[in-house]
This record gives C-alpha cells, structure tokens and sequence, in this order.
C-alpha cells in the first residue's frame, strides 16, 4: 500500500488495516507450515504495510504527545 493512502487513513482505519494484514499474514504462514505455497509470495509486502502502518501512528502519537508538552 502506498505511504500517502496510508497516511490520510484515520486512526481507527490505520487500526484495522494493521489488524486485517496481520491476519493475512498469519494464515499464510499457517498454510505454508501446512505444505502449501499459495501467496507466499506476498509475506514480504504484508510485513512491509505493517511496518508502515505501525510507523505512521507512532508518528502521530508522538505527535500528539509532543503537541500536548507546549
């Protein structure tokens, strides 16, 4: 997912997004322990959108908190 689209999500969809693609990639990783070799290809770009959504809301909250210390 690109950076811009993830950066105008809300809070609670930058929440769900991460959620929904941290399940994805947990049922990958079960089905390929199973033997199967269906999207093992897209575990890299999961575990990329994740870190990408992880660092956009410690951005804001590092935003907030800075923003409430003035």
């Amino acid at each position: 997912m690109e950076i811009e689209k993830i950066r105008n999500m809300s809070d609670d969809e930058l929440k769900g997004e991460e959620v929904k693609a941290s399940e994805q990639l947990f049922r990958i990783r079960f089905a390929k322990s199973l033997g199967k070799q269906e999207g093992i290809g897209k575990i890299k770009s999961l575990r990329l959108d994740i870190a990408r959504f992880k660092t956009i809301s410690k951005e804001r909250s590092l935003a907030t908190a800075k923003a409430g210390k003035e």
